[in-house]
């Protein structure tokens, strides 16, 4: 079962494990490096880079695929960083089910309760809960205009409380973790031994605690808070309160998969703390030696010679501002031009080079089917050559996706294809050349369609135009248009101070310019666009938006 874990946290689904009572992890084949326990199961053909091991590892899963991918914590817009993130986990989710045949059904915890969510929902003046609804649709719209899939369920901490409490009496049952006199639970990280650290070896020494801190050991990390005057809480075995964030992940994980996690991906901030106190909490509550057997984590956007992109540090942009200038398809080119494990930089030029790539993509295809059309004169084709480059590109292309999802890779190999398509398409001369290769080129869009479409990319709609200018941009071009046809029916009916005879010549002659500027209209109102010709201009309105802004020769 491929279970995957996302940025912040809930999983790639599995249907249910009713409940949250510890269960047997499922069988695995022997201890191999730091420890791991290969599963036993099916081998996709994937090799994955694995945190817990620091190599390269045969993705191997069970009979069902389920992964889980992060849910935000709803406090705030999300920015680009985080889209980065999403976006790339999204290209592993659909190379994953549309190329290695993984049935990935998904799930997404929304953590909507939280220290930023009350401390931001008290600066507004509305309720945490508002909060929380609001921003949760707003990452909800976010996602969808990034053409990130949806999940096929969301999950929230506050419609799971009974099962977070369920999840912690059994820590303390199990002797890992203890409540304290002002009602708070803390799990012992000192009972977990040399078992802690399995990401990132030896742990970070903790912060210094406060003088009235009630942990008994400052490592200590929180599984339920006492509540506060005035923040929302829950009533517990231990007095009202609320559950620390790591505790929120390994519940619903654990309420969905049960004992056994395939993978679990998130930003490499989140290896520790939160990755490995998740670790700690679901093999200690499951009582297993490995609850999660694959860890992905993706690298961060960076400001150029900035740092992270975070909004601590102001220097973010929002989605929302993003999209008004590049389109989803361009960004998602951009995530897949470096390895989804590295640190990559933003820049405006960086967004350009792969708008650029699309769009000479675009072009390529264009010219092909022009070719295939016998629109294109072109020199003799070699087809043998194209074949053979086809069959190199799709094996290159999945070779490379099977190596921990090498996308810049995988684009390279794509666009190598699109140049050897160019060459043999650029020998133009003035008439065709003998017979065409309709085959071959059909073969090749066809593949790079399939491929763009598999990683959520959609080429026709690089023709148009992104952000809030598109609607402006349309109408200069009806415009152009439209005064085009005007001079052209102007010229039709000009015939200056002639004979009769000779004007009824020239009207004849150039009846076929008016017919042609008769059809323009006619085709122009079958996509919504009205001209009418009235004397010496003609005007144009788009049908059902009268406006008079749009008068040319008025």
């Amino acid at each position: 079962m491929l279970r995957t874990l996302g940025t912040r946290f809930g999983p790639w689904l599995l249907p249910g494990t009713p409940g949250l009572a510890p269960g047997p992890c499922r069988k695995v084949s022997g201890a191999r490096g730091q420890g791991w326990l290969q599963p036993v199961g099916h081998d996709t053909g994937v090799k994955v880079y694995n945190s817990l091991t620091r190599r390269k590892d045969p993705l191997i899963v069970g009979s069902a695929d389920a992964a889980s991918c992060c849910g935000p914590t709803v406090y705030d817009h999300a920015h680009l960083g985080h889209a980065c993130s999403y976006v790339r986990f999204d290209i592993i989710r659909r190379v994953l089910t549309r190329v290695f045949g993984c049935n990935i059904i998904m799930v997404m915890g929304i953590t909507d309760v939280d220290d930023k969510i009350i401390k931001r929902a008290n600066e507004m003046n509305i309720s945490p809960a508002s909060l929380a609804n609001l921003y949760e649709e707003d990452f909800k719209q976010d996602m969808a205009a990034l053409k990130v899939l949806p999940p096929t369920v969301y999950l929230r901490v506050t419609e799971n409380i009974p099962q977070i409490i369920s999840f912690i009496e059994g820590i303390i049952a199990n002797g890992h973790a203890y409540s304290t006199g002002k009602g708070n639970v803390y799990f012992d990280l000192q009972s977990r031994g040399e078992k802690y650290g399995k990401l990132v070896g030896v742990a970070p020494s903790p912060g210094a605690e406060p003088g009235d801190s009630d942990k008994r050991h400052a490592s200590d990390f929180a599984l339920w808070k006492a509540a506060k005057p005035q923040e929302m809480f829950w009533a517990s075995p231990w007095g009202n309160g609320r559950p620390g964030w790591h505790i929120e992940c390994s519940t619903i994980s654990s309420l969905v998969f049960g004992s056994q996690l395939d993978i679990h991906s998130g930003g490499i901030d989140l290896a520790f703390p939160h990755h490995e106190n998740e670790i700690a909490q679901c093999e200690v509550f499951h009582q297993c030696n490995q609850w999660g057997n694959y860890f992905l984590h993706s690298g961060h956007l960076h400001m150029k010679g900035e740092g992270k992109m975070s909004k601590s540090l102001k220097n973010y942009i929002a989605i929302k501002d993003f999209l008004k200038t590049f389109s989803p398809d361009t960004f998602r080119l951009f995530c897949m031009r470096s390895s989804y494990r590295s640190a990559v930089d933003y820049s405006s030029s960086s967004m350009r080079e792969a708008e650029h790539l699309l769009l000479a993509t675009a072009a390529f295809l264009e010219d092909a089917r022009a070719y295939m059309k016998g629109q294109l004169a072109s020199g003799p084709i070699r087809e043998d050559i194209l074949w053979e480059r086809l069959s190199h590109t799709k094996a290159a292309v999945k070779a490379t996706l099977a190596d921990d999802f090498d996308t810049p890779g995988a684009v390279d190999a794509i666009m190598d294809l699109i140049h050897h398509g160019n060459r043999q398409l650029k020998a133009v001369t003035k008439e065709p050349g003998g017979p065409r290769s309709p085959a071959v080129f059909g073969s090749i869009i066809s593949y790079i369609e399939q491929f763009f479409e598999t990683v959520g990319i959609s080429l026709g709609d690089q023709q148009s135009v992104s952000g809030d200018s598109s609607s402006a941009t349309l109408h200069s071009v009806v415009e152009e248009l439209v005064r085009f046809r005007l001079k052209v029916r102007q010229f039709a009916l000009a015939t200056g101070e002639a004979t009769r005879e000779t004007r009824r010549q020239q009207l004849l002659e150039r009846q076929p310019l008016l017919e042609a500027c008769d059809s323009l209209r006619q085709d122009l109102a079958a996509h919504g666009v009205s001209i009418k010709d009235r004397s010496s201009t003609s005007t144009w309105e788009l049908l059902g938006q009268r406006s008079d802004d749009h008068k040319p020769g008025s």
